[in-house]
């Protein structure tokens, strides 16, 4: 190994470790380290064809997370506050931004018009983080924080319907609104048309095989065909690989998508990052800092005064406009996105010296956004805003997003135990790495997804909360699978009460040593049913046999005597 490769490891780690240590995103870190990598300060590495092959993997990556979150399930459920609190901030901010680019360039209208909505856009991985550390993702103003970022992702479909009539440098408005409306239309309605009848089919075969490894390929060719797709119809392949996460989005598989795919999505979205970085202009922008600085100061500002706007007039209560702003106030990553792709494709809309600014807007102000919530908490703390007012609001909970028992295996026994909840009006979630009983289970209108439920991430993408989830239940065969399950869930959520299904009483009393609040020996438990009947053919009272049965179970059986095996 070359000391130019350990020096970037190092740095890597360095950019990563100190980023994370004041809570800003690990994709900066990754950008930090492009920019020292490169060839304007450290020069390590050459930004050459195969830096450039592993950027382009990472912008596929992005596109691919990006569409793997718009789901018509999940807008449906929020619809009235993603598409009037967010649909209202993002026309707000591109509203008061048009007229100011107008002002300021010599953009073409379209391209114009097209940079104001980016710009409306923020950070979607860095706003979750931050809401997810600060643990306000559950509250009022996390929700409709969360909703204005859904609102933003669905936003990119036209945005990337924009790109071919930007390439084609149109001038034509009316048309190309309505290219822009046919083709996202058109998008949508083969989404769930293609989802239904094809993928769908495809991932079902796939699971069958029980092969993560299948199962992650499946994926990457799905990117893949569709990127190619679309490449040969002239379009951006990012525009392929943004259909294929809808796709994927539209299918009973999309949770455990989302958990394969992740590992491998966070390293190429570091390489994009990287390659960001090694890109960048420096002395370029070196020479126009105070145009940089400026056009930071304008656009948080602007976004800040817009979102609190559209906040107050919803009737947002005024703190948590005014933390949902500032954090919603800088650019995002799909901005970079956009730029990256313009510049990979060759399309010129804006001068490429105007892209290396807007670039360095975005990134410094997705790093600013840290920096002012840590003034705010201060200012907060201090008793300087909002007069010291209570926390309340913030600490007030969702319960319609998150079940209040988790299901884990759903056979016969989990679906009894559905069908109980369900009865009493008790959410839940199940999940299940039978495809087959999924799909049925569904048809018959049961919530279940597909998913391993032994994977941390397939629990928490499946509603599981630390501090709202009452129960989990383990409705499985395997007895190593349910003991990986109790393992997983400890680690993470050791207060969440566990009631698991276990074949005998050794492992009842294994899992309840593992911290399971209770585990129902099924061999047990069905004899009892049988003796209870026989005794009652023989003339004994309910009450009799239930106080037997009582006694029998009390001390986790221990009135149950040794089972005798014949040599």
């Amino acid at each position: 190994m070359s000391t130019a490769t350990l020096l970037f490891f190092a740095i890597a780690f360095i950019a990563v470790f100190f980023m994370r240590l004041f809570k800003m995103g690990t994709l900066l870190a990754f950008l930090l380290t492009g920019i020292l990598a490169g060839q304007h300060v450290l020069g390590l590495f050459e930004l050459s064809g195969t830096w450039q092959f592993l950027g382009d993997l990472g912008i596929m990556f992005l596109w691919f997370n990006i569409g793997l979150q718009i789901n018509m399930r999940r807008l449906w459920q929020l619809r009235r506050t993603i598409f009037g609190l967010g649909a209202s901030q993002v026309l707000m901010v591109a509203v008061m931004l048009f007229p100011i680019l107008v002002g300021i360039t010599t953009w073409s209208l379209i391209g114009t018009i097209m940079i104001s909505l980016i710009l409306a856009m923020s950070s979607t991985s860095e706003d979750l983080q931050i809401l997810i550390d600060r643990n306000q993702l559950q509250t009022n103003m996390g929700r409709q924080t969360f909703s204005i970022l859904l609102f933003q992702d669905l936003l990119s479909i036209p945005l990337l319907a924009m790109l071919p009539v930007l390439a084609g440098k149109s001038i034509n408005l009316g048309a190309s609104v309505i290219d822009i409306v046919v083709m996202s239309a058109g998008l949508i309605l083969g989404v769930v048309i293609v989802s239904k009848f094809l993928i769908n089919p495809i991932m079902r075969m796939v699971a069958r095989v029980h092969s993560q490894e299948a199962f992650v390929l499946a994926i990457m060719v799905n990117i893949a065909v569709w990127a190619v797709i679309l490449s040969l119809m002239g379009l951006p392949a990012a525009l392929g690989a943004f259909l294929a996460g809808m796709l994927m989005s539209e299918t009973v598989f999309r949770h455990q998508v989302n958990a394969a795919i992740e590992p491998y999505a966070t390293l190429f979205l570091a390489f994009f990052f990287i390659v960001l970085g090694m890109g960048i202009n420096l002395p370029f922008l070196l020479n126009n800092w105070s145009i940089v600085l400026i056009g930071v100061a304008g656009l948080i500002f602007i976004k800040f005064m817009a979102l609190y706007m559209v906040a107050r007039v919803r009737l947002v209560q005024s703190r948590d406009a005014f933390l949902m702003s500032l954090i919603l106030a800088q650019g995002g990553e799909f901005g970079l996105l956009i730029l990256q792709t313009m510049k990979n494709n060759g399309i010129s809309a804006i001068p490429p010296e105007n892209q290396e600014i807007l670039t360095a807007i975005i990134i410094v102000s997705i790093i600013m956004t840290p920096i002012l919530l840590l003034i705010y908490d201060k200012l907060l703390k201090l008793g300087n805003l909002f007069g010291g007012s209570s926390n309340k609001n913030l600490s007030e909970r969702l319960t319609d997003e998150t079940p209040a028992v988790v299901i884990c295996g759903f056979g016969r026994m989990g679906q009894i135990v559905a069908q109980m909840l369900a009865s009493e009006n008790i959410s839940y979630v199940a999940i299940d790495d039978n495809v087959d009983e999924v799909v049925v289970a569904r048809e018959a209108g049961y919530n279940v997804i597909y998913g391993d439920s032994k994977k941390k991430a397939i629990l928490l993408a499946a509603g599981l909360k630390v501090r709202k989830t009452k129960a989990v239940v383990i409705a499985l065969n395997e007895e190593s699978a349910t003991r990986d399950i109790v393992q997983t869930i400890k680690g993470f959520a050791p207060r969440i009460k566990i009631f698991a299904r276990a074949h005998s009483l050794r492992s009842s009393r294994d899992l309840i040593n593992m911290g399971v609040k209770s585990a129902t020996p099924e061999i047990i438990e069905s004899s009892f049913a049988l003796g209870a009947d026989v005794m009652i053919n023989m003339g004994f009272s309910a009450t009799k046999i239930n106080n037997l049965v009582d006694d029998l179970r009390e001390n986790d059986y221990e009135n149950i005597k040794k089972p005798i095996n014949a040599k």
